[in-house]
Protein backbone atom coordinates (compact mmCIF):
# COMPACT_ATOMS: atom_id res chain seq x y z
CA UNK A 1 0.00 0.00 0.00
CA UNK A 2 1.49 3.54 -1.13
CA UNK A 3 1.17 5.94 1.68
CA UNK A 4 0.94 9.86 1.80
CA UNK A 5 3.57 12.19 2.07
CA UNK A 6 4.12 13.01 5.35
CA UNK A 7 2.29 15.70 6.94
CA UNK A 8 5.94 16.95 8.79
CA UNK A 9 8.08 17.02 5.39
CA UNK A 10 6.71 20.59 4.80
CA UNK A 11 5.92 21.91 8.49
CA UNK A 12 8.47 24.88 8.84
CA UNK A 13 8.89 24.51 12.37
CA UNK A 14 11.24 21.56 13.90
CA UNK A 15 8.70 18.81 14.25
CA UNK A 16 9.30 15.63 16.69
CA UNK A 17 9.01 13.43 14.06
CA UNK A 18 12.06 14.60 12.18
CA UNK A 19 14.37 14.87 15.35
CA UNK A 20 14.09 11.03 16.00
CA UNK A 21 14.67 10.11 11.72
CA UNK A 22 17.60 12.69 12.13
CA UNK A 23 20.13 9.87 12.55
CA UNK A 24 19.13 7.96 9.24
CA UNK A 25 18.87 11.56 7.63
CA UNK A 26 22.53 12.05 8.79
CA UNK A 27 23.63 8.50 7.33
CA UNK A 28 22.15 9.29 4.27
CA UNK A 29 23.72 12.69 3.88
CA UNK A 30 26.84 10.59 4.07
CA UNK A 31 26.22 8.63 1.33
CA UNK A 32 25.86 11.15 -0.67
CA UNK A 33 28.85 12.95 0.49
CA UNK A 34 30.89 10.33 -0.70
CA UNK A 35 28.90 8.95 -3.72
CA UNK A 36 31.47 8.43 -6.34
CA UNK A 37 30.58 10.60 -9.59
CA UNK A 38 31.29 9.54 -13.05
CA UNK A 39 31.54 12.33 -15.32
CA UNK A 40 31.21 10.05 -18.52
CA UNK A 41 29.25 12.11 -21.24
CA UNK A 42 26.52 10.50 -22.95
CA UNK A 43 27.87 9.49 -26.54
CA UNK A 44 26.98 9.73 -29.73
CA UNK A 45 23.54 11.98 -28.95
CA UNK A 46 23.17 15.42 -26.83
CA UNK A 47 21.19 15.24 -23.41
CA UNK A 48 19.32 16.94 -21.47
CA UNK A 49 17.82 16.28 -18.04
CA UNK A 50 15.01 17.34 -16.37
CA UNK A 51 15.05 16.31 -12.06
CA UNK A 52 14.21 17.62 -8.85
CA UNK A 53 15.51 17.04 -5.23
CA UNK A 54 12.55 18.01 -3.58
CA UNK A 55 11.09 14.20 -3.96
CA UNK A 56 7.20 14.50 -5.82
CA UNK A 57 5.14 17.03 -7.25
CA UNK A 58 7.57 19.52 -8.72
CA UNK A 59 6.25 19.71 -12.25
CA UNK A 60 9.40 18.06 -13.87
CA UNK A 61 6.83 15.81 -16.41
CA UNK A 62 5.25 18.85 -18.10
CA UNK A 63 8.11 20.55 -18.27
CA UNK A 64 10.40 18.18 -20.08
CA UNK A 65 6.85 17.33 -22.62
CA UNK A 66 7.61 21.66 -22.95
CA UNK A 67 11.19 21.44 -23.75
CA UNK A 68 10.43 18.84 -26.08
CA UNK A 69 7.96 20.69 -27.79
CA UNK A 70 10.54 23.54 -28.11
CA UNK A 71 12.92 21.53 -29.65
CA UNK A 72 10.95 20.48 -32.06
CA UNK A 73 10.18 23.83 -33.03
CA UNK A 74 14.06 24.14 -33.51
CA UNK A 75 13.86 21.24 -35.92
CA UNK A 76 15.63 18.33 -33.68
CA UNK A 77 14.64 15.17 -33.47
CA UNK A 78 13.84 14.72 -30.21
CA UNK A 79 12.21 11.74 -27.63
CA UNK A 80 12.04 11.53 -24.11
CA UNK A 81 13.46 8.63 -21.30
CA UNK A 82 11.86 7.39 -18.69
CA UNK A 83 12.51 4.76 -16.26
CA UNK A 84 10.03 2.17 -15.76
CA UNK A 85 8.09 2.15 -13.11
CA UNK A 86 5.00 -0.51 -12.84
CA UNK A 87 3.12 1.74 -10.72
CA UNK A 88 3.63 5.58 -12.83
CA UNK A 89 1.68 4.51 -16.30
CA UNK A 90 -0.09 7.28 -16.06
CA UNK A 91 3.04 9.37 -16.57
CA UNK A 92 4.07 7.02 -19.03
CA UNK A 93 0.45 6.98 -21.16
CA UNK A 94 0.71 11.32 -20.54
CA UNK A 95 4.07 11.34 -22.33
CA UNK A 96 3.76 9.16 -25.07
CA UNK A 97 0.39 10.79 -26.06
CA UNK A 98 2.67 13.89 -26.92
CA UNK A 99 6.16 13.00 -27.71
CA UNK A 100 8.26 9.81 -28.69
CA UNK A 101 8.79 7.39 -25.26
CA UNK A 102 11.65 5.13 -24.51
CA UNK A 103 10.66 3.49 -21.03
CA UNK A 104 12.92 0.85 -19.72
CA UNK A 105 13.82 -0.59 -16.85
CA UNK A 106 17.33 0.50 -17.18
CA UNK A 107 17.88 3.89 -19.05
CA UNK A 108 21.16 2.76 -20.88
CA UNK A 109 18.74 1.18 -23.15
CA UNK A 110 16.19 3.83 -23.61
CA UNK A 111 19.74 5.50 -24.70
CA UNK A 112 20.52 2.76 -26.86
CA UNK A 113 17.22 2.94 -28.34
CA UNK A 114 17.15 6.71 -29.11
CA UNK A 115 20.80 6.18 -30.71
CA UNK A 116 19.71 2.93 -33.06
CA UNK A 117 16.42 5.75 -34.37
CA UNK A 118 18.56 8.34 -34.85
CA UNK A 119 17.19 10.70 -32.36
CA UNK A 120 19.53 13.92 -32.07
CA UNK A 121 18.40 15.18 -28.36
CA UNK A 122 17.16 13.27 -25.62
CA UNK A 123 15.40 14.22 -22.43
CA UNK A 124 15.59 12.37 -18.99
CA UNK A 125 12.35 12.75 -17.50
CA UNK A 126 13.90 12.30 -13.90
CA UNK A 127 17.55 10.96 -12.97
CA UNK A 128 19.47 13.76 -11.60
CA UNK A 129 20.29 10.73 -9.20
CA UNK A 130 21.89 8.75 -11.75
CA UNK A 131 25.77 9.97 -10.93
CA UNK A 132 27.22 7.93 -13.82
CA UNK A 133 25.93 10.08 -16.35
CA UNK A 134 26.57 13.80 -17.23
CA UNK A 135 24.01 15.06 -18.88
CA UNK A 136 24.95 18.12 -20.95
CA UNK A 137 22.22 20.17 -19.54
CA UNK A 138 20.31 19.93 -15.78
CA UNK A 139 17.26 20.74 -15.05
CA UNK A 140 16.11 21.28 -11.02
CA UNK A 141 12.42 21.86 -10.86
CA UNK A 142 11.20 23.31 -7.57
CA UNK A 143 7.42 23.85 -6.43
CA UNK A 144 7.44 27.48 -5.36
CA UNK A 145 4.57 26.91 -2.57
CA UNK A 146 6.45 24.03 -1.06
CA UNK A 147 9.97 25.20 -1.64
CA UNK A 148 12.29 22.73 0.25
CA UNK A 149 9.82 21.73 2.91
CA UNK A 150 11.35 21.40 6.16
CA UNK A 151 14.84 21.73 4.47
CA UNK A 152 15.78 18.40 5.77
CA UNK A 153 17.01 15.23 3.90
CA UNK A 154 15.01 12.39 3.87
CA UNK A 155 13.62 10.68 5.57
CA UNK A 156 13.37 13.57 8.45
CA UNK A 157 12.53 15.96 5.24
CA UNK A 158 11.36 15.83 1.31
CA UNK A 159 15.25 16.17 0.18
CA UNK A 160 17.17 13.76 -1.81
CA UNK A 161 19.84 16.30 -1.97
CA UNK A 162 20.70 19.26 -0.29
CA UNK A 163 20.83 23.15 -1.77
CA UNK A 164 24.87 22.73 -1.58
CA UNK A 165 24.14 20.36 -4.66
CA UNK A 166 22.84 23.02 -7.20
CA UNK A 167 26.46 24.27 -7.67
CA UNK A 168 26.59 20.62 -9.88
CA UNK A 169 23.40 21.71 -12.57
CA UNK A 170 22.72 24.16 -15.04
CA UNK A 171 19.33 25.81 -14.13
CA UNK A 172 16.61 25.97 -11.81
CA UNK A 173 13.01 25.71 -12.79
CA UNK A 174 10.40 27.13 -10.64
CA UNK A 175 6.96 26.08 -10.88
CA UNK A 176 4.02 28.25 -9.12
CA UNK A 177 1.12 30.05 -9.09
CA UNK A 178 2.08 33.52 -8.74
CA UNK A 179 3.70 32.99 -5.31
CA UNK A 180 6.27 35.70 -5.16
CA UNK A 181 10.26 33.96 -5.77
CA UNK A 182 12.20 36.85 -4.39
CA UNK A 183 13.11 34.61 -1.11
CA UNK A 184 13.26 31.37 -3.44
CA UNK A 185 15.99 32.86 -5.90
CA UNK A 186 17.95 34.80 -3.71
CA UNK A 187 18.51 31.46 -1.26
CA UNK A 188 19.54 29.60 -5.05
CA UNK A 189 21.64 32.30 -5.59
CA UNK A 190 23.71 31.63 -2.56
CA UNK A 191 24.82 28.39 -3.63
CA UNK A 192 25.14 29.14 -7.47
CA UNK A 193 25.26 32.70 -8.88
CA UNK A 194 25.92 31.46 -11.98
CA UNK A 195 22.69 29.37 -12.11
CA UNK A 196 19.96 30.18 -14.31
CA UNK A 197 16.08 29.85 -12.93
CA UNK A 198 13.25 29.76 -15.33
CA UNK A 199 9.75 29.78 -14.20
CA UNK A 200 6.59 28.52 -15.31
CA UNK A 201 3.15 27.88 -14.44
CA UNK A 202 0.09 25.77 -14.96
CA UNK A 203 -2.35 26.76 -17.16
CA UNK A 204 -5.98 25.30 -17.66
CA UNK A 205 -7.07 24.86 -21.49
CA UNK A 206 -10.39 23.40 -20.56
CA UNK A 207 -11.36 25.61 -17.93
CA UNK A 208 -14.69 26.80 -19.69
CA UNK A 209 -15.95 23.44 -20.44
CA UNK A 210 -15.85 22.85 -16.47
CA UNK A 211 -17.58 25.66 -15.21
CA UNK A 212 -20.79 25.51 -13.38
CA UNK A 213 -22.97 26.54 -10.99
CA UNK A 214 -23.12 23.21 -9.04
CA UNK A 215 -19.18 22.84 -8.24
CA UNK A 216 -16.85 19.90 -7.77
CA UNK A 217 -16.06 17.41 -5.60
CA UNK A 218 -12.41 17.10 -6.69
CA UNK A 219 -10.25 14.15 -6.06
CA UNK A 220 -6.25 13.59 -6.85
CA UNK A 221 -3.29 11.50 -6.14
CA UNK A 222 -0.40 13.27 -7.31
CA UNK A 223 3.08 14.73 -5.80
CA UNK A 224 1.44 18.14 -4.79
CA UNK A 225 -2.55 17.74 -4.60
CA UNK A 226 -2.20 21.67 -2.94
CA UNK A 227 -1.34 22.97 -6.48
CA UNK A 228 -4.62 21.46 -8.55
CA UNK A 229 -6.61 22.98 -5.79
CA UNK A 230 -5.07 26.26 -6.28
CA UNK A 231 -5.37 26.20 -9.99
CA UNK A 232 -8.89 25.50 -9.49
CA UNK A 233 -9.83 28.21 -6.95
CA UNK A 234 -7.39 30.81 -9.13
CA UNK A 235 -10.18 30.41 -11.87
CA UNK A 236 -13.26 30.49 -9.53
CA UNK A 237 -14.00 27.10 -9.83
CA UNK A 238 -16.67 26.35 -7.08
CA UNK A 239 -15.14 22.99 -4.74
CA UNK A 240 -17.79 21.59 -2.58
CA UNK A 241 -15.42 18.72 -1.28
CA UNK A 242 -11.97 18.17 -2.00
CA UNK A 243 -10.37 14.21 -1.82
CA UNK A 244 -6.85 13.47 -1.49
CA UNK A 245 -4.92 9.91 -2.43
CA UNK A 246 -0.93 8.79 -2.25
CA UNK A 247 0.66 9.53 -5.32
CA UNK A 248 0.31 7.46 -8.63
CA UNK A 249 -2.60 5.81 -6.63
CA UNK A 250 -4.42 3.06 -8.42
CA UNK A 251 -8.06 3.81 -8.39
CA UNK A 252 -10.33 0.36 -7.78
CA UNK A 253 -14.09 0.15 -8.85
CA UNK A 254 -14.97 0.45 -5.25
CA UNK A 255 -12.97 3.62 -4.87
CA UNK A 256 -14.69 4.90 -7.87
CA UNK A 257 -17.94 3.92 -6.94
CA UNK A 258 -17.73 5.27 -3.18
CA UNK A 259 -16.91 8.52 -5.09
CA UNK A 260 -19.15 8.81 -7.37
CA UNK A 261 -21.64 7.80 -4.40
CA UNK A 262 -20.68 10.90 -2.34
CA UNK A 263 -20.85 13.28 -5.12
CA UNK A 264 -24.40 12.28 -5.72
CA UNK A 265 -24.98 12.72 -2.14
CA UNK A 266 -23.66 16.21 -2.32
CA UNK A 267 -25.82 17.07 -5.62
CA UNK A 268 -22.12 17.65 -7.26
CA UNK A 269 -20.45 17.13 -10.07
CA UNK A 270 -16.88 15.33 -10.21
CA UNK A 271 -13.73 16.52 -11.62
CA UNK A 272 -9.74 15.33 -11.00
CA UNK A 273 -6.68 15.49 -12.88
CA UNK A 274 -6.02 14.10 -15.99
CA UNK A 275 -3.01 11.84 -14.49
CA UNK A 276 -6.04 10.39 -12.48
CA UNK A 277 -8.40 10.11 -14.68
CA UNK A 278 -5.86 7.72 -17.01
CA UNK A 279 -5.50 6.00 -13.60
CA UNK A 280 -9.15 5.12 -13.77
CA UNK A 281 -9.49 2.11 -15.16
CA UNK A 282 -13.33 1.73 -15.95
CA UNK A 283 -16.33 3.55 -14.64
CA UNK A 284 -15.54 6.85 -16.13
CA UNK A 285 -18.74 8.03 -16.94
CA UNK A 286 -19.62 11.55 -15.23
CA UNK A 287 -16.27 12.52 -14.30
CA UNK A 288 -14.31 15.27 -15.80
CA UNK A 289 -10.53 15.96 -15.80
CA UNK A 290 -8.39 19.33 -15.90
CA UNK A 291 -6.66 19.29 -19.00
CA UNK A 292 -3.24 21.80 -18.19
CA UNK A 293 0.21 22.81 -19.99
CA UNK A 294 2.67 24.57 -18.41
CA UNK A 295 3.72 28.52 -19.28
CA UNK A 296 6.97 29.41 -19.51
CA UNK A 297 7.96 32.68 -18.38
CA UNK A 298 10.36 35.03 -20.62
CA UNK A 299 10.42 31.60 -23.23
CA UNK A 300 12.67 32.95 -25.22
CA UNK A 301 15.52 33.28 -22.52
CA UNK A 302 14.86 29.67 -21.68
CA UNK A 303 14.85 28.64 -25.98
CA UNK A 304 18.30 31.05 -26.41
CA UNK A 305 19.87 29.46 -23.14
CA UNK A 306 19.41 25.58 -24.90
CA UNK A 307 20.74 26.77 -28.11
CA UNK A 308 23.99 28.07 -26.60
CA UNK A 309 24.32 24.66 -23.93
CA UNK A 310 23.09 21.86 -26.35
Amino acid sequence: MKLKKPYFWDDKELNLISILFFPLTIFLFLINLFTFKNNNKIEKIKSICVGNIYIGGTGKTPFSIELNNILKTLNYKTAIIKKFYKNQKDEQNLISNKAKLYCENKRIDSIKKAIKDKKEIIIFDDGLQQKNLNYNISFVCFNTENWIGNGFLLPAGPLRENLKSLKNYSAVVLNGNGESTKKIRNQIKKYNRKIKIFETKYNPINIKKIKNSKGYLIFSGIGNPATFKKTLMQNKIKIVKSMVFPDHYQYTNNDIKKIKKLAKDLKTNILTTEKDFMRIKNNKQGIDYLKVNLLIKEKKNLINFLKKNI
